[in-house]
């Protein structure tokens, strides 16, 4: 960078070159020089202490995206005329400057993406307070820098009408004089680690258009103030604790145009009157527990294109109607209850780039229709009940494998790796299968019809059996007769699995419904206690990622529980079986589920259940995927006292909560490794805990199951480094299952986006 004679000069502007190395010290003593334009260059040193004495009359300083470091120079003061200041996107450190409050016309200030902290709270209030004098002042960007400490209540002293302080450590709650911020426009304090509840005096910000306070910690419920912030045209509250309803009077807020809410705890059903935004552009409601189904008034969402409620509990069909959202371009309903056929209609979405229907109960054939979807980029229908050819022309002709895996019976070309679609084949391979069956199902009701006359001449017993029957959640009209029908007599051929206390059997009642009956082995004298456990634990529990026991039956010469029945078996089969494989993505998203099981176990439920035998084996996979945590044999009820007790289980006899933490890291390291903590390779010098320790210091890629490849590096290192968290020696160190839960859904989201 050549500077000549230029002592008169008001104007440089050099951005957007390939400026390198320092700037010459000339340019820092142009006493007339009023703005200086040098951004996106790659200059690099330090900004003489002298700053402001040198270029008094400055009035704009532009020196974004370099690489200059060191201190922001105090001495800017002197230039009492500055407008505007960008020192953002550099490697600046050192304490934020409050010299910048002497810059009383000062309408812009950018310090962000630097390395700049705050020593103490005292510094902070004094650079934040010094800043009320600019009356001015419009912008002021923080994001990227190290504050590590809580919004002071002086914030409310600044006239600003853009607010960014996104990933800067800030913590503890908002404070409530932010509704005092009148002038605000945009507040953006994304990726921090606030907590508490958001304050009900934010509707004071009666001209706030955009407010993101995303990827925080924040709990309470989606508060109606919200509601009357009636120019908010922008609200990201994505991955926080919020739980509880949508409010009805969202429906209210007709300048809203992108809604962000996703992975928090939110369990109720989406307001009718949300689909009457009719200008909204995007809605993520993912990865909560929303209980809805679809309403064809989602037609009057006419200029979306963004619409994403994966992993929630909607049901029912999909509506026709949706394919009159002609804008949309990304679709996400995957995980869900969804049923039916996918619409034929949805070929009229031309829009559409990004469509997942997976891990649904969708049935039917995948439409031909969808060949003339020109710009579709993604598709994933895997893990539904598909049948039929999968169409090949138009964006189907690049698609794998896998956006088609674990369907019921689709077929197509061999590199999709389904069978061939042979319709003569087809036809003789149906008729073989219905005279099979139907020979089957004539033995049975032999079968069944001999063991119900020899059951009708023990009218004694099945008086006693039937008293014996205490049902749950199911009709009374079950018996014990009809588990024997649906167990076909407990054959060997409908054996799950036997376990420590009994057996397991799959059934069908009379009604088609899949049950699992677990039944005791009662020559064992601990099977009657794991009996009595499991129902006590059981009793008053409903999650979802729970196994839900639908009824019990016990006598003194038969106990058993009747529970849901688990189509995908355990996560131990899928982990070590070579005929059954799971990505990254499936195992991240079961071990959320885990944790979210356990996080109601110990701090949802009346009283806190500590199920104390976690882990894969435990751990069963609905048709969807979704992981429910099973077999409460020995799991325990604390009472006040022993739930604040954290002594570890096994050591001297207390159980605790903190024991459930301990197994569950062992699981996440599980998981992720591949590796059984009774693995041949684990000694008492080298188990895998410790196996896990060592390698963090390298490449935690070392440990990694090699089925998963060498992607997701980071985040297999946060996840790691997490299950050695739930693993401290000492019970008091570990972390609890809320903010474990919060962690891995962080993974997740910011692995999807």
């Amino acid at each position: 960078m050549e500077i000549g004679h230029l002592s008169q000069l008001q104007l440089l502007l050099m951005g957007n070159n390939s400026l390198s190395g320092p700037i010459p010290s000339k340019v820092f003593n142009i006493s007339t020089l009023e703005i200086l334009y040098l951004d996106q260059n790659s200059l690099s040193g330090m900004l003489p202490s002298n700053l402001g004495f040198g270029l008094p009359n400055l009035q704009q300083l532009d020196i974004l995206a370099n690489r200059f470091v060191g201190r922001i120079p105090n001495s800017i003061s002197n230039a009492s005329n500055h407008v505007r200041a960008e020192f953002g996107a550099n490697e600046f450190s050192g304490i934020m400057p409050n010299s910048f409050g002497d810059l009383r016309v000062l309408e812009f200030l950018g310090i962000g993406g630097n390395n700049l902290t705050l020593i103490d709270e005292s510094l902070e209030i004094n650079f934040l307070t010094s800043l009320a004098s600019c009356k001015y002042l419009k912008y002021l960007v923080l994001s990227g820098n190290s504050l590590l400490s809580k919004l002071p209540k002086s914030i409310t002293n600044l006239s600003v009408e853009h607010f960014l302080a996104d990933s800067c450590g800030i913590n503890g709650n908002i404070p409530v004089e932010i509704g005092n911020i009148s002038n605000l426009i945009q507040l953006s304090l994304r990726s921090n680690s606030l907590n508490g509840a958001i304050p009900s005096t934010i509707k004071g910000l009666h001209k706030l258009q955009s407010l993101n306070l995303g990827y925080n910690g924040l709990q309470g419920s989606m508060i109606d103030e919200l509601c009357e912030i009636r120019s908010l045209s922008e609200l990201g509250l994505t991955s926080n604790k919020l739980f509880g309803v949508l409010p009805t009077c969202l429906g209210n807020m007709t300048s809203l145009r992108k809604f962000h809410i996703g992975s928090n705890r939110l369990t109720s059903e989406i307001p009718s009157s949300f689909w009457n935004l009719e200008d909204i552009l995007e809605v993520d409601l993912s990865s909560n527990a929303l209980i809805a189904n679809l309403p064809p008034e989602i037609k009057n969402l006419r200029v979306l294109v963004l619409l994403d409620l994966s992993r929630n509990q909607i049901s029912r069909n999909i509506p026709t109607a949706i394919s009159l959202l002609n804008t949309l371009e990304t679709l996400s309903l995957a995980a869900n209850k969804l049923s039916g056929p996918i619409p034929t209609s949805l070929g009229e979405m031309l829009s559409l780039s990004f469509l997942d229907l997976s891990q649904n109960l969708l049935t039917g054939a995948i439409p031909k229709s969808l060949e003339s979807l020109s710009y579709l980029k993604y598709i994933n229908f895997s893990y539904n009940r598909l049948q039929g050819e999968i169409p090949n022309g138009g964006p189907f002709k690049k698609f794998t494998s896998q956006s088609f895996m674990h369907n019921e019976a689709l077929c197509g070309s061999s590199h999709l790796q389904v069978p061939p679609c042979d319709k003569h084949r087809k036809k003789s391979k149906m008729l073989l299968i219905i005279l099979i069956s139907s020979i089957i199902v004539v033995l049975c009701i032999l079968v069944v019809a001999c063991i119900i006359l020899r059951m009708h001449k023990r009218r004694k017993g099945k008086n006693s059996l039937e008293r014996g029957l205490h049902t749950i959640g199911v009709p009374k009209r079950i018996s014990y007769y009809e588990l024997v029908q649906a167990t076909n007599g407990f054959s060997e051929s409908n054996l799950l699995g036997r376990g420590g206390f009994g057996s397991v059997y799959q059934g069908m009642l009379s009604s088609g419904k899949m049950i699992a009956i677990k039944v005791l082995d009662l020559t064992m004298a601990e099977a009657s206690r794991s009996f009595d456990a499991e129902c006590n634990a059981m009793r008053n529990l409903r999650h979802r990622n729970l196994v839900q026991i639908m009824s019990s039956c016990s006598n003194p010469d038969f106990k058993s529980l009747v529970m849901e029945f688990m189509s995908n078996g355990s996560v131990e089969r899928w982990l070590y079986s070579d005929n059954y494989f799971l990505d990254f993505l499936q195992r991240l998203n079961i071990m959320i589920d885990v944790a979210s099981a356990l996080e109601y176990l110990h701090h949802g439920s009346l009283i806190p259940v500590v199920h104390c035998d976690l882990k894969p084996a435990n751990v069963l996979l609905d048709e969807n995927m979704i992981a429910h945590v099973s077999d409460f044999g020995i799991s325990k009820l604390l009472d006040e006292g022993q739930s604040k007790t954290h002594t570890e289980y096994g050591s001297s006899g207390i159980i605790s909560v903190k024991g459930d933490v301990y197994s569950y890291g062992i699981m996440l390291m599980e998981m992720f490794t591949g590796k059984m903590p009774t693995n041949e390779m684990f000694s008492e010098e080298l188990t895998l805990k410790t196996w896990i320790t060592e390698s963090m210091a390298n490449s935690s890629m070392e440990v990694v199951d090699y089925n998963l490849g060498s992607q997701h590096e980071k985040e297999i290192h946060d996840i790691l480094a997490l299950a050695l968290r739930c693993c401290e020696d000492s019970p008091e160190a570990r972390i609890n299952m809320t903010d474990v839960t919060t962690l891995l859904i962080n993974i997740k989201t910011s692995l999807i986006r």
